[in-house]
């Protein structure tokens, strides 16, 4: 298991290491502990938020020098948007999840970084087959992966029953979307 987390307010996160056990575990406990001292640095902006994503590239990129290691990251954060309040702030580099349960249904939030996720977008394939397509472990984006990283933001109003699951793909290939409803 290369997986790191991090379930502390104002975040929680969900690393998922690549590279072979050694070098995913590292990286995606250096993609944590970008997050643990950004949570020590006091309240969260949505700038924080992106500033610590880029941090944790940096220093997943910085282990390189001894092999080739990244990790995917997914997580949800507490912001205060100026004029709206406070929102949850989700984002996520790769193909580890968050979905939304609000008592009734799981919705999906991210979107996979994968070479079949796009196939799916392209119309090319269907979910049902990217689940056994040849493909379907090809990530293509990842912390480390490249010098930038740009993370897909969502932003959620805080309101009422809201239940964040965030998880890695190890998750999500034993079980379909109702079965984790």
């Amino acid at each position: 298991n290369e997986d790191s987390f991090l379930a502390a307010p104002p975040f929680w996160i969900v690393a998922d290491g690549m590279g072979g056990h050694a070098h995913g575990d590292l990286a995606s406990r250096s993609a944590v502990e970008v997050f643990e001292r950004a949570r020590s640095a006091g309240a969260v902006s949505a700038r924080a938020v992106l500033a610590a994503v880029r941090d944790a590239n940096a220093a997943v990129l910085s282990l390189r020098e001894d092999a080739l290691s990244g990790t995917t990251l997914t997580g949800v954060a507490i912001v205060d948007i100026e004029g709206a309040g406070p929102h949850w702030m989700t984002f996520n580099v790769g193909d580890s999840r968050t979905y939304l349960w609000d008592g009734r249904r799981l919705e999906q939030q991210s979107i996979d970084h994968s070479a079949v996720q796009e196939l799916v977008a392209a119309g090319v394939i269907t979910p049902a087959d990217a689940a056994a397509h040849p493909q379907r472990n090809v990530v293509t984006r990842a912390l480390g992966a490249e010098s930038e990283v740009e993370p897909d933001v969502w932003l959620v109003p805080l309101r009422g029953r809201q239940t964040f699951l965030l998880c890695s793909d190890g998750l999500r290939k034993e079980l379909d979307d109702d079965e984790i409803a």
